[in-house]
Formats: structure tokens, C-alpha cells, sequence
């Protein structure tokens, strides 16, 4: 089941982000408590999280996005920022399901687009994404 993250679930959050960090070989643990604490009071934009809840109501499954103004239209856009299944729960839907659930949030609000960005070498979650994305040729550069 997908919902809205709650005070409650701090422990199970904190438990899948940090396992989204390993796979992304990052660490952000530092600001883990204010990030928690922005997405149960977030802004007009965000930051908002949702989670899937198995059956036996263990969290398997994270998402968390934004919204922004853009300037090739009046219209907000969707940032889905960060996405994370549990090994046990991939290739059983739980990703699809985010997503989805992301992009009904996104049209809910007026957004005309709900975009993503990955990892080049994040091969299983390139596999779910070519079926429920586009492709775009951007190339991203940072400073």
C-alpha cells in the first residue's frame, strides 16, 4: 500500500534512505534528521514523501519529489529526487508503484511533467524505467 510518510516511520525511513545512500555510495547521514524533519513540514513545493507498506506493514519502499516553477512554461513541474525499493521488494512492482503514485500527485497539482534522473550504471531501475518513462537525450553537468 502507498501513502504519505508519517512522523511514526522515522526509524523505517531512515533504514531505506540509508540503504538508497549505499547504493549510491554516498553519505548523507548528517542531514538526515533536518531532511526528515523538512519532509513532515514541507513547503508549498516540497520536499514530500511517499512509502509502500507491505502486508505486514514494513516499509519497502521510498519515494520523495518536489515541485518547481519552470520557464519553458507556465505550468510547475514534478522532480522525483529520490527512489528506493528494499532488495526483497524489486521486480515485484513496489518502484512502478511510486512512480505512479508521484505522477498522480504531479498531475493533481497542475504539473505537466514528472521527470527523473539516474545513475548511467543503474542497470535494474533503468529496466523499470524505460517502461514507464522517455528517454530524453539530456546530459547533466554540475558545478
Amino acid at each position: 500500500m502507498i501513502r504519505e510518510l508519517r512522523d511514526t516511520d522515522k526509524e523505517a525511513w531512515r533504514d531505506l534512505w540509508r540503504g538508497y545512500q549505499e547504493y549510491y555510495e554516498v553519505d548523507l547521514s548528517a542531514g538526515e534528521d533536518e531532511l526528515f524533519g523538512r519532509l513532515m513540514n514541507p513547503g508549498t513545493d516540497g520536499p514530500y514523501a511517499f512509502v509502500f507498506e507491505d502486508d505486514d506493514g514494513k516499509l519497502i519502499g521510498l519515494v520523495q519529489y518536489i515541485f518547481h516553477i519552470h520557464t519553458w512554461t507556465a505550468a510547475k513541474r514534478c522532480y522525483l529526487v529520490d527512489l528506493y525499493t528494499s532488495p526483497e521488494a524489486r521486480g515485484k512492482g513496489v518502484g512502478r508503484s511510486l512512480i505512479l503514485a508521484v505522477d498522480e500527485a504531479a498531475r493533481s497539482r497542475g504539473c505537466t511533467q514528472t521527470y527523473w534522473l539516474t545513475q548511467e550504471f543503474n542497470e535494474a531501475g533503468r529496466r523499470l524505467y524505460d517502461k514507464v518513462g522517455k528517454l530524453t537525450p539530456f546530459i547533466k553537468y554540475q558545478m
